[in-house]
C-alpha cells in the first residue's frame, strides 16, 4: 500500500471507534494527514521496545531521558513522542525531560538540565530531531558552550536532513553531536521510522547503513515494482510484521539501496513531498 493512501481511506482491520492509538502524519504541503490506528498498544509497545533494547540499550542501562520530540501531552498523535514516552517510561529513572513544544524549543530549561546531570554524574539519552539538535547547536555554537556527558550516555536523532531552508548533512549533524555533548561515535545512534510502521531502523557509530529487528524487512524496488539487486538505487517498501491493525507491506517515496551490511537511505524521490518528524521541528521557535 503506497503510504499517501493512509491520507486518502482508512486503513485498518478493526474498527476505528475503540482504537487505542490514533498516530498522525506530518509535514505534508497540502496540510492533511494521514492516520495509523492500532487497536491496542500491546504490539506497537513491544515491537518499539524491543527495537530500542537491541540496538540502542544493549547494556540494559538505565538513563535518564531528555527529548527533543514532540511531548504527547500537547501531540497526542505523534508516533515519535509515544515511542519516546514509553521508553522513558520502560527504561528510564523516572526523571524525563520534555523541551519542544509545537511552537517552541525550551533550550534554556533543556541546556540546564543537562549541565545539572554532568554535575551529577548520571548518563542521560538524548533524543531529538534532526532540526531541533540544529536549533540547539546554533544557540551552543554562539554561546561557546559545550559538554562532557557522563559515562554510559547517548543520543538518538531521527528526520530528515533536507528542510524547507536549509540542509545539513548526516555526517555533519552526527560530528556535531559528538563534539558538543562529549560523547564517542559508538554512543550516536540514527533511528529511521515512519507513522505508518510499527518498527523501527537504527544505525550506530556513524554507520551509513540501518539494521532492523527480524520482522521487520525492506525490499528495494524499481519502477516495475520488482525487487532490485545489491547496490542498486530504488524505492523502499517495507514489510513490518507487527503492523497487525494495518497493512504488512508499506511502499514509500524514500530511495535507499540494499549493502552487504544492511539498508543505506538515500533522501526522497524527486518531487516527493515534504513530511517527517523534522519538518516541524524546523519551524519552532527557540525560546530562551
Amino acid at each position: 500500500m503506497p503510504a499517501g493512501a493512509f491520507k486518502e481511506a482508512v486503513l485498518t482491520t478493526g474498527n476505528t471507534a475503540p482504537a487505542a492509538l490514533v498516530f498522525e502524519t506530518s509535514g505534508t504541503t497540502r496540510g492533511d494527514c494521514g492516520r495509523h490506528y492500532m487497536e491496542t498498544p500491546a504490539l506497537y509497545d513491544a515491537a518499539l521496545l524491543a527495537g530500542f533494547d537491541r540496538f540502542v540499550l544493549r547494556d540494559g542501562l538505565r538513563l535518564r531521558y531528555f527529548n527533543l520530540v514532540p511531548n504527547p501531552a500537547e501531540c497526542p498523535h505523534s508516533s515519535l513522542g509515544y515511542m519516546m514516552a514509553r521508553v522513558a517510561k520502560m527504561r528510564g529513572d523516572e526523571r524525563t525531560g520534555w523541551y519542544l513544544s509545537p511552537d517552541a524549543l525550551r533550550l534554556d530549561a533543556f541546556l540546564a538540565d543537562v549541565q545539572a546531570a554532568v554535575a551529577a554524574g548520571r548518563p542521560v539519552c538524548i533524543a531529538a530531531t534532526a532540526f531541533a539538535l540544529v536549533h540547539c547547536f546554533d544557540a551552543m555554537d554562539a554561546a561557546d558552550l559545550s559538554f562532557s556527558l557522563p559515562a554510559g550516555s547517548r543520543a538518538v536523532y531521527t528526520g530528515g536532513f533536507k528542510g524547507r531552508s536549509r540542509t545539513i548533512g548526516a555526517e555533519q549533524l552526527r560530528g556535531a553531536i559528538c563534539e558538543r555533548f562529549g560523547l564517542p561515535a559508538t554512543a550516536v545512534f540514527a533511528e529511521y521510522g515512519m507513522t505508518e510502521l510499527t518498527s523501527q531502523y537504527y544505525a550506530d557509530g556513524g554507520a551509513l547503513e540501518y539494521a532492523g529487528p527480524p520482522w521487520l524487512r525492506t525490499r528495494v524496488v524499481g519502477p516495475d515494482r520488482k525487487t532490485l539487486p545489491t547496490g542498486e538505487t530504488g524505492a523502499l517498501v517495507h514489510v513490518d510484521l507487527a503492523n497487525r491493525s494495518s497493512c504488512l507491506a508499506i511502499q514509500t517515496e524514500d530511495l535507499g539501496l540494499q549493502s552487504a551490511r544492511g539498508l543505506v537511505l538515500l533522501g526522497r524521490e524527486v518531487d516527493a513531498p515534504a513530511r517527517g518528524c523534522s519538518l516541524g521541528a524546523e519551524d519552532v521557535r527557540v525560546r530562551r
